[in-house]
């Protein structure tokens, strides 16, 4: 095919900007060839908040911001016969399916055709002890843990699969966030294996695409510094790919924002260990020859990416069972604030010791130190710090008990009467936590499991 592929990034995690679509949809629409928007929501460990929630109610496990994102563009969406592709199905793309069509008949739309994607799930055809007590890349060990999820990266080619069904909307559980920019262009151009240079042009450019709004300024802004224009209303960003995998990164008219050569440059590091060698299921992709062109304000467009081979494992995310956190905060303000914070935080601590509590708490003064400094007090004495600031003590631990993790809730808590003078605004919460570690796995292991199907309307 000769014409250019139209794809358009609607969010870049779980919970961003619910009304990015918009613009991207209204501009899609007066695109003339193949249109898709994505939709990229799933983190190293959602996946496995999904798959905690689908063991509750097997009826959810798919993302819930789903309808969030949808019901802005849906109507457009099929007016304009933009496709959509997401990897909102999380732990359970059928049910998401499902819910889409609700949302669908409720709008009074036509049914969509919705392909789900399967297989990236290790836990539900392998072995789940094996799974556990395998070596990581990190060298960490798992074994013991609960063991939470297990999903195996799947690469653009099983995108493509689920689009070739001929359906609307693809739903995915875990595969690489450019996955869902490489799958349509394999399905548009019809790239084969040996299309490496092809395969590693359309793998960067969903890398530029993935994280929403990092490439058209977003999270570039550093005011004074690297200035954006209207970051109240920046445009998320989409990509005009030609069949020889050239590809221009642009954003629609009329929005906040910017995309430049910076921007995007940013984009391109962020996560790229070595930009020799960016593995992802389908490439290795090579960026040390990668150009970027200014065509036109807001428009760069992407040239000399390399690709070889792929590798012949997949990257497989393991998430165990890690105890619960503790979180407890109070503030301190006015004359000697600093030194009643801590002196607020060294109570907690000494009581903590007292009651039999010897593994690690984390005492952070935010204003004081906290992020820069790794939380450690003494890395600030001698600093000039105002006496009379506003600074705010937080205590972290984590524990296999539950009520040893409450406990230093209840510690700060209690200096409301038994603490230094004028601590408020306390607030504080224990939550359950999950570990992750990645192994490799071979993909003769992994590819017979991984199916594309079409979920009817009931």
């Amino acid at each position: 095919m000769d014409r250019d592929v139209y794809i358009a990034n609607g969010a870049g995690f779980s919970g961003d900007r619910f009304d990015a679509a918009v613009p991207l949809v209204a501009h899609l629409a007066t695109c003339s060839g193949p249109r898709y928007l994505m939709f990229e929501v799933l983190a190293e460990r959602t996946i496995a908040l999904a798959q905690n929630a689908k063991a509750k109610d097997p009826s959810s496990g798919y993302s819930p911001y789903l309808e969030n994102y949808l019901r802005p563009i849906l109507h457009d969406v099929q007016k304009h016969q933009v496709r959509i592709v997401s990897n909102m199905g999380a732990a359970n793309p059928a049910a998401g399916a499902r819910h889409i069509h609700r949302l669908a008949e409720e709008m009074g739309l036509k049914p969509f055709k919705i392909a789900v994607l399967t297989g990236d799930d290790v836990t539900s055809y392998l072995d789940r002890q094996a799974i556990i007590e395998a070596e990581t890349m990190e060298g960490t060990s798992l074994a013991g843990r609960d063991l939470c999820a297990a999903n195996a990266y799947l690469g653009g080619d099983a995108v493509a699969k689920a689009l070739d069904t001929g359906a609307d909307i693809v739903l995915v559980g875990r595969t690489t966030d450019s996955a869902l920019v490489l799958g349509p262009l394999i399905h548009e151009f019809g790239w084969q294996e040996e299309a490496l240079d092809k395969l590693a042009a359309g793998t960067i450019c969903g890398h530029l695409l993935e994280c929403g709004g990092q490439v058209t300024g977003a999270y570039f802004a550093d005011p004074g510094f690297k200035d954006v224009p209207d970051l109240a209303g920046v445009g998320f960003p989409l990509a005009e790919v030609r069949a020889d995998g050239q590809f221009t990164i642009t954003k629609a008219d009329g929005t906040g924002g910017c995309v430049t050569k910076a921007t995007v440059t940013e984009q391109l590091l962020y996560e790229m260990h070595d930009p020799s060698c960016y593995l992802v299921p389908d490439v290795s992709a090579d960026v040390t020859e990668m150009q970027l062109i200014e065509e036109a304000p807001n428009r760069i467009k992407v040239v000399g990416i390399k690709g070889h081979e792929r590798p012949e494992k997949l990257k497989v995310t393991v998430c165990v069972d890690g105890g619960y956190m503790a979180e407890a905060e109070m503030s301190y303000a006015g004359l000697n604030a600093l030194k009643r914070a801590k002196l607020a935080g060294e109570v907690v601590l000494s009581r903590m010791r007292a009651s039999g509590y010897n593994e690690e708490i984390r005492m952070d003064i935010l204003g004081a130190y906290s992020v820069l400094e790794g939380g450690r007090a003494e890395r600030m004495e001698g600093k000039n710090l105002p006496f009379d600031g506003d600074y705010r003590v937080r205590l972290a631990l984590i524990s296999e008990d539950r009520d040893k993790a409450q406990l230093l809730c209840n510690e700060l808590q209690h200096l409301y009467c038994s603490g230094p003078a004028g601590g408020g605004g306390y607030r504080a919460a224990v939550t359950e936590q999950m570990a992750s570690a990645s192994i490799l796995l071979d993909r003769a292991l992994i590819a017979p499991h991984v199916k594309a199907e079409v979920i009817a309307h009931d």
